[in-house]
């Protein structure tokens, strides 16, 4: 029974440690998202207020962590995202700001379940760490009383044997 007990557990403790990395993930994910939604909102505010006579837009953009490029960017209508594994696609804006609000309030939602799930694992956790040391208290306290009983039957046929 404790076996079943600590199997319970090491699949508890499995199940957090992927939640906590999809989690992670997800507060990695979510900044990146917001900060692509801000900047297709603003190109989008910017092609509005301009109505075609708009002076291309002079900005610094990052490559990587470290690595920084100037660019122009004209007034557009067009974005390109990055979906991820190798893949760009063109959007029209207004369908760039609803795919990333999709996205965002996805990626939200995601975070909002892995915190509920790591709450309920954590208690689960806890549930079967208790569970298991009152079993193994139970157990030890049975060894106890059988070994206790068994002494004083010896004894008793012991002296039984002295009298006899």
């Amino acid at each position: 029974m404790l076996k079943n007990f600590q199997e319970m557990i090491s699949k508890y403790q499995f199940m957090q440690v992927n939640t906590e990395r999809r989690m992670v993930g997800l507060k990695d994910k979510i900044p990146d998202i917001q900060k692509t939604l801000d900047t297709v909102r603003f190109l989008s505010s910017r092609k509005e207020r301009a109505d075609g006579d708009a002076e291309p837009l002079e900005t610094t953009f990052e490559l990587n962590d470290t690595l920084y490029a100037k660019a122009v960017v004209p007034p557009t209508d067009e974005v390109y995202l990055w979906l991820g594994a190798n893949v760009m696609l063109a959007y029209p804006i207004d369908e760039a700001v609803e795919l990333l609000d999709g996205k965002l309030s996805a990626a939200k939602t995601s975070l909002a379940n892995c915190e509920e799930d790591l709450d309920f694992l954590r208690e689960q956790i806890t549930t079967m760490e208790v569970a298991t040391a009152r079993v193994y208290n139970w157990d030890v306290a049975m060894r106890r009383k059988e070994r206790t009983e068994h002494e004083e039957g010896t004894k008793g046929k012991d002296a039984g044997k002295e009298k006899g």
